[in-house]
Protein backbone atom coordinates (compact mmCIF):
# COMPACT_ATOMS: atom_id res chain seq x y z
CA UNK A 1 0.00 0.00 0.00
CA UNK A 2 1.56 3.16 -0.82
CA UNK A 3 1.80 5.82 1.41
CA UNK A 4 1.61 9.85 1.46
CA UNK A 5 2.20 11.94 4.57
CA UNK A 6 -0.11 12.32 7.76
CA UNK A 7 -3.93 13.00 7.24
CA UNK A 8 -4.14 16.97 6.65
CA UNK A 9 -7.47 18.90 6.02
CA UNK A 10 -8.91 17.91 2.36
CA UNK A 11 -12.05 19.34 -0.04
CA UNK A 12 -13.35 16.18 -2.04
CA UNK A 13 -14.16 17.55 -6.10
CA UNK A 14 -16.39 15.72 -8.40
CA UNK A 15 -15.95 16.77 -11.74
CA UNK A 16 -19.01 16.76 -14.42
CA UNK A 17 -18.04 18.14 -18.05
CA UNK A 18 -18.83 17.08 -21.66
CA UNK A 19 -15.72 15.49 -23.75
CA UNK A 20 -15.45 16.66 -27.13
CA UNK A 21 -13.88 15.69 -30.62
CA UNK A 22 -11.01 18.02 -29.48
CA UNK A 23 -8.42 16.69 -27.27
CA UNK A 24 -6.81 20.02 -26.54
CA UNK A 25 -10.39 21.62 -25.66
CA UNK A 26 -10.99 18.80 -22.94
CA UNK A 27 -7.74 19.51 -21.39
CA UNK A 28 -8.14 23.28 -21.20
CA UNK A 29 -11.45 22.51 -19.52
CA UNK A 30 -9.63 20.27 -16.99
CA UNK A 31 -7.28 22.60 -16.79
CA UNK A 32 -9.52 25.35 -16.26
CA UNK A 33 -12.18 23.92 -13.23
CA UNK A 34 -8.76 22.45 -11.47
CA UNK A 35 -7.80 26.10 -10.80
CA UNK A 36 -11.27 26.51 -9.35
CA UNK A 37 -10.31 24.71 -6.67
CA UNK A 38 -7.93 25.70 -3.63
CA UNK A 39 -4.86 23.92 -2.57
CA UNK A 40 -5.51 20.42 -0.90
CA UNK A 41 -8.21 18.93 -3.02
CA UNK A 42 -8.76 15.74 -4.44
CA UNK A 43 -10.06 15.92 -7.64
CA UNK A 44 -11.85 13.36 -9.71
CA UNK A 45 -12.97 13.65 -13.36
CA UNK A 46 -14.43 11.13 -15.54
CA UNK A 47 -13.35 8.31 -17.58
CA UNK A 48 -11.49 9.11 -20.24
CA UNK A 49 -11.89 12.52 -20.01
CA UNK A 50 -9.33 13.32 -22.44
CA UNK A 51 -9.96 12.07 -25.75
CA UNK A 52 -12.91 9.76 -25.16
CA UNK A 53 -12.88 6.18 -26.66
CA UNK A 54 -11.62 7.20 -29.34
CA UNK A 55 -11.03 3.93 -31.14
CA UNK A 56 -10.16 5.29 -34.46
CA UNK A 57 -7.48 7.62 -33.72
CA UNK A 58 -5.86 5.23 -30.50
CA UNK A 59 -2.17 6.08 -32.01
CA UNK A 60 -2.97 9.77 -31.78
CA UNK A 61 -4.97 9.49 -28.45
CA UNK A 62 -2.16 7.53 -26.51
CA UNK A 63 0.36 10.23 -27.75
CA UNK A 64 -2.10 12.69 -26.33
CA UNK A 65 -1.92 11.01 -23.29
CA UNK A 66 1.97 11.60 -22.77
CA UNK A 67 1.49 15.15 -23.55
CA UNK A 68 -1.31 15.44 -21.03
CA UNK A 69 0.35 13.84 -18.37
CA UNK A 70 3.51 16.07 -18.47
CA UNK A 71 0.76 19.05 -17.85
CA UNK A 72 -0.89 17.32 -15.09
CA UNK A 73 2.46 16.60 -13.15
CA UNK A 74 3.10 20.49 -13.15
CA UNK A 75 -0.87 21.02 -12.03
CA UNK A 76 -0.71 18.64 -9.63
CA UNK A 77 1.36 20.97 -7.02
CA UNK A 78 -1.00 20.69 -3.46
CA UNK A 79 -3.78 19.11 -5.32
CA UNK A 80 -4.36 15.83 -6.29
CA UNK A 81 -6.06 15.15 -9.73
CA UNK A 82 -7.21 11.34 -10.62
CA UNK A 83 -8.79 10.76 -14.33
CA UNK A 84 -7.96 7.59 -16.82
CA UNK A 85 -6.00 7.98 -19.90
CA UNK A 86 -5.57 5.60 -22.84
CA UNK A 87 -2.10 4.25 -22.87
CA UNK A 88 -0.08 1.64 -24.76
CA UNK A 89 2.26 0.06 -22.98
CA UNK A 90 4.44 -2.48 -25.12
CA UNK A 91 2.76 -2.46 -28.03
CA UNK A 92 -1.20 -3.38 -26.31
CA UNK A 93 -3.87 -0.16 -25.35
CA UNK A 94 -4.63 0.13 -21.80
CA UNK A 95 -7.63 2.57 -20.24
CA UNK A 96 -4.95 3.71 -17.04
CA UNK A 97 -6.29 5.78 -14.10
CA UNK A 98 -3.66 7.86 -13.13
CA UNK A 99 -3.09 9.78 -9.27
CA UNK A 100 -1.50 12.74 -10.09
CA UNK A 101 -0.16 14.43 -6.69
CA UNK A 102 2.30 16.73 -5.59
CA UNK A 103 3.62 16.95 -9.10
CA UNK A 104 3.99 13.31 -9.30
CA UNK A 105 1.77 10.00 -10.12
CA UNK A 106 1.10 8.52 -6.95
CA UNK A 107 -0.55 5.69 -8.05
CA UNK A 108 -2.07 3.99 -11.55
CA UNK A 109 -3.05 1.05 -12.86
CA UNK A 110 -5.23 -0.07 -15.84
CA UNK A 111 -8.66 -1.12 -16.08
CA UNK A 112 -9.43 -4.49 -15.05
CA UNK A 113 -13.12 -5.50 -16.19
CA UNK A 114 -13.62 -4.37 -19.99
CA UNK A 115 -17.06 -3.11 -20.64
CA UNK A 116 -18.18 -6.11 -23.63
CA UNK A 117 -21.00 -4.28 -24.37
CA UNK A 118 -19.30 -1.49 -25.77
CA UNK A 119 -16.62 -3.65 -27.23
CA UNK A 120 -13.99 -2.24 -25.22
CA UNK A 121 -12.39 -6.01 -25.46
CA UNK A 122 -11.58 -5.35 -29.09
CA UNK A 123 -9.44 -2.22 -28.51
CA UNK A 124 -7.84 -2.51 -25.32
CA UNK A 125 -6.27 -4.72 -22.76
CA UNK A 126 -7.36 -5.72 -19.56
CA UNK A 127 -5.38 -4.91 -16.18
CA UNK A 128 -4.34 -7.21 -13.34
CA UNK A 129 -6.40 -7.51 -10.62
CA UNK A 130 -3.46 -7.61 -8.61
CA UNK A 131 -2.76 -4.01 -9.47
CA UNK A 132 -6.14 -3.22 -7.59
CA UNK A 133 -4.84 -1.93 -4.43
CA UNK A 134 -5.81 0.26 -1.38
CA UNK A 135 -3.41 3.40 -1.25
CA UNK A 136 -3.06 6.82 0.55
CA UNK A 137 -3.57 10.59 -0.14
CA UNK A 138 -1.93 12.26 3.02
CA UNK A 139 -3.18 9.81 5.18
CA UNK A 140 -6.43 9.30 3.91
CA UNK A 141 -6.82 5.40 2.38
CA UNK A 142 -8.48 5.36 -0.96
CA UNK A 143 -9.68 2.67 -3.47
CA UNK A 144 -10.12 3.06 -7.34
CA UNK A 145 -13.15 1.37 -9.33
CA UNK A 146 -12.98 2.54 -13.01
CA UNK A 147 -17.10 2.83 -14.39
CA UNK A 148 -17.65 -1.40 -14.93
CA UNK A 149 -15.42 -2.07 -12.09
CA UNK A 150 -18.15 -1.15 -9.95
CA UNK A 151 -20.35 -4.12 -10.70
CA UNK A 152 -17.70 -7.34 -9.45
CA UNK A 153 -18.15 -8.23 -5.78
CA UNK A 154 -14.63 -9.93 -5.76
CA UNK A 155 -13.44 -5.93 -6.32
CA UNK A 156 -15.87 -4.34 -3.50
CA UNK A 157 -14.04 -6.98 -1.37
CA UNK A 158 -10.23 -5.43 -2.28
CA UNK A 159 -11.87 -1.66 -1.56
CA UNK A 160 -12.65 -3.27 2.13
CA UNK A 161 -11.62 -0.42 4.99
CA UNK A 162 -10.78 2.40 2.77
CA UNK A 163 -11.74 6.10 4.28
CA UNK A 164 -12.27 6.86 0.25
CA UNK A 165 -13.88 5.53 -2.90
CA UNK A 166 -13.68 7.34 -6.62
CA UNK A 167 -15.26 6.26 -9.37
CA UNK A 168 -14.36 7.76 -12.74
CA UNK A 169 -16.68 6.41 -15.54
CA UNK A 170 -18.47 6.56 -18.59
CA UNK A 171 -21.65 5.25 -17.51
CA UNK A 172 -24.57 4.96 -19.78
CA UNK A 173 -27.57 6.97 -19.55
CA UNK A 174 -29.84 3.93 -19.92
CA UNK A 175 -28.47 2.29 -16.59
CA UNK A 176 -28.24 5.74 -14.62
CA UNK A 177 -29.98 4.71 -11.44
CA UNK A 178 -27.44 1.57 -11.57
CA UNK A 179 -24.43 3.64 -11.37
CA UNK A 180 -26.57 5.80 -8.67
CA UNK A 181 -27.26 2.55 -6.11
CA UNK A 182 -23.85 0.80 -7.00
CA UNK A 183 -21.60 4.22 -5.83
CA UNK A 184 -24.15 4.62 -2.52
CA UNK A 185 -24.30 1.38 -1.36
CA UNK A 186 -20.45 1.45 -1.65
CA UNK A 187 -20.67 4.17 1.06
CA UNK A 188 -22.75 2.29 3.04
CA UNK A 189 -21.09 -0.91 2.54
CA UNK A 190 -17.52 0.93 3.73
CA UNK A 191 -18.99 3.30 5.98
CA UNK A 192 -16.76 6.26 3.85
CA UNK A 193 -16.67 8.61 1.32
CA UNK A 194 -17.27 7.98 -2.27
CA UNK A 195 -16.28 10.50 -5.09
CA UNK A 196 -18.15 9.57 -8.57
CA UNK A 197 -17.67 11.40 -11.56
CA UNK A 198 -19.55 10.58 -15.36
CA UNK A 199 -19.39 12.70 -18.28
CA UNK A 200 -21.90 15.24 -19.15
CA UNK A 201 -21.84 13.66 -23.07
CA UNK A 202 -25.63 12.29 -24.06
CA UNK A 203 -25.13 9.21 -23.95
CA UNK A 204 -24.00 9.36 -20.45
CA UNK A 205 -25.91 9.13 -16.83
CA UNK A 206 -24.46 12.87 -15.80
CA UNK A 207 -24.60 11.61 -12.31
CA UNK A 208 -21.41 13.13 -11.17
CA UNK A 209 -21.80 13.18 -7.38
CA UNK A 210 -20.02 13.21 -3.89
CA UNK A 211 -21.66 10.72 -1.22
CA UNK A 212 -21.25 10.95 2.76
CA UNK A 213 -20.59 7.87 5.06
CA UNK A 214 -24.10 8.27 5.78
CA UNK A 215 -25.01 7.62 2.56
CA UNK A 216 -26.35 11.33 1.47
CA UNK A 217 -25.94 11.53 -1.89
CA UNK A 218 -25.22 15.33 -3.07
CA UNK A 219 -25.49 15.56 -7.15
CA UNK A 220 -23.27 17.66 -9.35
CA UNK A 221 -26.56 19.33 -10.90
CA UNK A 222 -25.38 21.78 -13.04
CA UNK A 223 -22.45 22.71 -11.49
CA UNK A 224 -19.17 21.55 -13.51
CA UNK A 225 -16.55 21.11 -9.82
CA UNK A 226 -19.19 19.79 -7.12
CA UNK A 227 -16.58 20.51 -3.45
CA UNK A 228 -17.43 19.52 -0.51
CA UNK A 229 -14.69 19.02 2.84
CA UNK A 230 -13.87 15.98 3.74
CA UNK A 231 -14.14 14.84 7.89
CA UNK A 232 -12.40 11.99 8.87
CA UNK A 233 -14.54 12.29 12.22
CA UNK A 234 -17.72 11.69 9.74
CA UNK A 235 -16.18 8.12 8.93
CA UNK A 236 -15.38 7.31 12.81
CA UNK A 237 -18.56 8.58 14.12
CA UNK A 238 -20.13 6.30 11.65
CA UNK A 239 -18.44 3.24 12.07
CA UNK A 240 -19.43 3.50 16.12
CA UNK A 241 -22.43 4.39 15.40
CA UNK A 242 -22.97 0.88 13.45
CA UNK A 243 -20.45 -1.26 13.96
CA UNK A 244 -20.07 -3.49 10.94
CA UNK A 245 -15.95 -4.35 12.01
CA UNK A 246 -14.02 -1.95 9.86
CA UNK A 247 -11.29 -0.56 11.98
Amino acid sequence: MMMTSKTKEQNLCSLLFETTPDYSTNLQTLLQLIEQTSTNTIILAHEVCLTGFDYENLDKATAFSLYATRELLSTSKDKTIVLTMLEKREGEVFNVVKVFHNEKILHQRAKTRLFRLGSEEKYMSEGDDEAFEIFEIDGIKCALFICFELRFKELWLKAEGTDLILVPAWWGKPRSEHFKTLTQALALMNECYVIASDALNIECSAMSAIITPQGEVTLNGNKPCLIQKYNQKNITLMRRYIDIGIN
